[in-house]
């Protein structure tokens, strides 16, 4: 008795969560905080492809930063965003407030491409995208570090993920950029 009653429950609870959409849907759905206040929601690039990056000042591999902007540069006018997200989650890298990124970002690395204010990406505590992002391609492709790449396409479904060793502009990220973005016949 108590089992079935446990298995109706947990059928309902899926069925509810599948009709909500609580694990589907595109990207599309989420939003950022902007790094100068507002809103930056993904909606805003529908129909460009989108590569969301976790982001830290401090960090080992913080010259990424030069190479997104390259990425960013050689690809904005082909219909790529890139969307950089601050976070202090590994190694206490980004600690921060949002002037203070903005600037280090700008005087160091002349960034130009869109900012986030500072969010949680790994954990229970993660911004909706990034626990979205979790879900859809599993515990691996879960930020391990600072520079974790998530690769959307222009509908904002996801496409690839790239762990911080790969680089924004290696040949296997720019070679999924180059047919993500090639005119459509």
């Amino acid at each position: 008795m108590i089992r079935t009653l446990l298995l109706t429950f947990m059928a309902i609870c899926l069925a509810w969560a599948v009709s909500s959409g609580a694990s589907a849907g595109p990207a599309h759905q989420f939003e950022f905080r902007a790094i100068d206040g507002g809103a930056l929601p993904l909606s805003a690039y529908r129909g460009k492809a989108v590569m969301v990056v976790n982001t830290a000042s401090f960090c080992g591999y913080t010259g990424q930063y030069a190479d997104l902007q390259v990425v960013w540069a050689a690809y904005r006018d082909r219909g790529l965003v890139v969307v950089g997200v601050p976070s202090n989650d590994f190694g206490h890298q980004e600690p921060g407030t949002a002037a203070q990124i903005k600037e280090f970002c700008q005087v160091n690395f002349a960034i130009d491409f869109p900012m986030a204010d500072k969010e949680i990406v790994k954990g229970a505590a993660a911004h909706p995208f990034y626990a979205w992002a979790r879900e859809t391609f599993g515990e691996r492709a879960a930020p391990k570090w600072n520079f974790h790449k998530y690769l959307l396409d222009q509908d904002g479904n996801l496409v690839a993920w790239f762990p911080t060793s790969i680089r924004p502009n290696a040949p296997r990220v720019t070679d999924i950029l180059d047919d993500l973005l090639a005119p459509k016949s």
